[in-house]
């Protein structure tokens, strides 16, 4: 649908006399027969020009010659979108050349062209910078970007010095590339990024954040990070992280080596397509491993890593302005993931208020990668899908048999030992020794005595 629409905005510009090609990742997935996440097209219609053209244009960075061409009201409906989008939107830029990057971001000055050459000078690497004429098939190949798509090389355009100081996100884009295509960086672009990997600092924490999120969620994180190390740009970004290097751990249960081996195999054991939180936590699942780390006389040990790595994992998610949602979950995951290892001795009350934890299948995905990349024994995994899959959701989460109006009705007075009261109640509950609110209520009167009235 959308390589279609986009052709058809090609074909207009097109008839309108103007030149338009598809542009950037879309033409790099296609080349590689790949579904593109979307389409770009480059023009050298100026931006009033193709706003003029199709009316319902959203301009999102009109002084950067960048507008949106959204879908047709009929399809975005059909898609479940009732506004235009960038995922449900074609990006038209005009070709330009950017002039002084003096925030290490976005172009102090663009100059519109008409060449498209020079809008291709001014992109960040030669697998990006290809352009598609997707009516006759020519492919518009500058920069030597078709070779290096056929070698497997991520290598920037022109002088990597520049092009990397013109954004410095695009050294984490040049690992994140590399990653998942399986490719090498060349080495003159590789020796750019470690000499500015310091300057990564500079990029705003939450596009960091989502290019990090892109490297764990892809499908290649250990590959990713892998790379980070090597460019320096790992202890730039994330310190706690590159710590784990060398903490070794007790080979009786991780066989695998050290903290980061584990950390970085287990993202290769992580599901497809990954949520955000799964990835992170994962990731910082062992965070506190570095500083607990003791050598005691049986074995080496890492007393409170969990409650130490909570904290570390809430540092982190606060530093990267993760929302308060995913902050959430990404921390649960920290603190439960030891849990599993108690399954086999929980009590049934206990063993069923451990499945219903909010997102427990991210918790369950996460011990499964973390067993597969240290022990390899997934019995406590397999045992615990086959009791979600044989206990009705009713009886892992039942209505409550007693609730604080009853108490107060039989004679309790309101207070903190109504929380234990209820607990004990529930406990019982989901262990199946209370089936009805009349047992419930008799077991509340012959374990919690009434209080005695005071006489006045």
């Amino acid at each position: 649908m959308f390589q279609d629409f986009a052709i058809s905005i090609i074909r207009t510009l097109r008839q309108r006399g103007f030149q338009a090609y598809l542009a950037g990742g879309c033409v790099r997935d296609l080349l590689l027969k790949r579904e593109p996440a979307d389409y770009d097209i480059a023009t050298d219609a100026t931006p009033e020009q193709v706003m003029e053209i199709f009316p319902d244009t959203y301009a999102v960075g009109a002084q950067f010659g960048v507008v949106l061409v959204p879908l047709p009201d009929e399809q975005r409906k059909e898609s479940g979108e009732s506004a235009a989008t960038k995922s449900q939107a074609v990006e038209v830029a005009t070709f330009r050349s950017d002039l002084g990057y003096s925030d290490g971001r976005r172009p102090d000055e663009v100059r519109f062209s008409q060449d498209p050459r020079e809008d291709v000078a001014r992109r960040d690497f030669t697998i990006n910078g290809m352009m598609l004429d997707p009516l006759s098939g020519e492919v518009l190949d500058f920069v030597g970007g078709r070779k290096d798509l056929e070698a497997g090389i991520i290598r920037a355009i022109g002088d990597p010095e520049l092009r990397l100081a013109e954004d410095k996100l695009r050294m984490l884009r040049a690992v994140r590339f590399a990653a998942r295509f399986e490719y090498q960086i060349e080495a003159e672009t590789f020796a750019a990024i470690r000499h500015h990997a310091y300057e990564i600092q500079f990029v705003s924490r939450e596009r960091v954040r989502d290019e990090l999120t892109r490297m764990l969620t892809e499908g290649h994180g250990r590959r990713a990070f892998l790379l980070l190390d090597e460019t320096g740009l790992l202890q730039e970004v994330l310190p706690e992280i590159s710590i784990m290097k060398g903490v070794a751990q007790p080979p009786e249960f991780h066989p695998e080596g050290d903290v980061f081996v584990h950390t970085l195999l287990l993202l290769d054991n992580l599901p497809q397509p990954c949520p955000l939180t799964l990835a992170w936590g994962a990731l910082l699942h062992d965070v506190g491993k570095p500083a607990t780390f003791r050598v005691a006389p049986d074995r080496i040990r890492f007393d409170d890593h969990v409650d130490v790595g909570v904290k570390v994992a809430e540092e982190i998610c606060r530093r990267l302005r993760f929302s308060n949602d995913d902050t959430k979950q990404i921390l649960a995951l920290v603190d439960n993931h030891m849990r599993f290892g108690h399954v086999s001795r929980m009590k049934e009350s206990t063993l069923k208020k451990f499945l219903r934890l909010p997102g427990f299948d991210e918790h369950l995905a996460l011990h499964r990668a973390d067993s597969l990349a240290s022990h390899g024994n997934l019995r406590t995994y397999d045992f615990l899908r086959a009791k979600l899959a044989e206990t009705p959701a009713e009886k892992i989460r039942p209505r409550p048999l007693v609730n604080g109006d009853d108490l107060i009705a039989a004679g309790y007075v309101p207070g903190p030992k109504f929380h234990e009261i209820l607990e004990a109640v529930e406990d019982a509950q989901l262990e199946g020794r209370l089936l009805s609110h009349e047992d419930a209520m008799e077991f509340v009167k012959k374990t919690f005595s009434v209080p005695a009235r005071s006489v006045s």
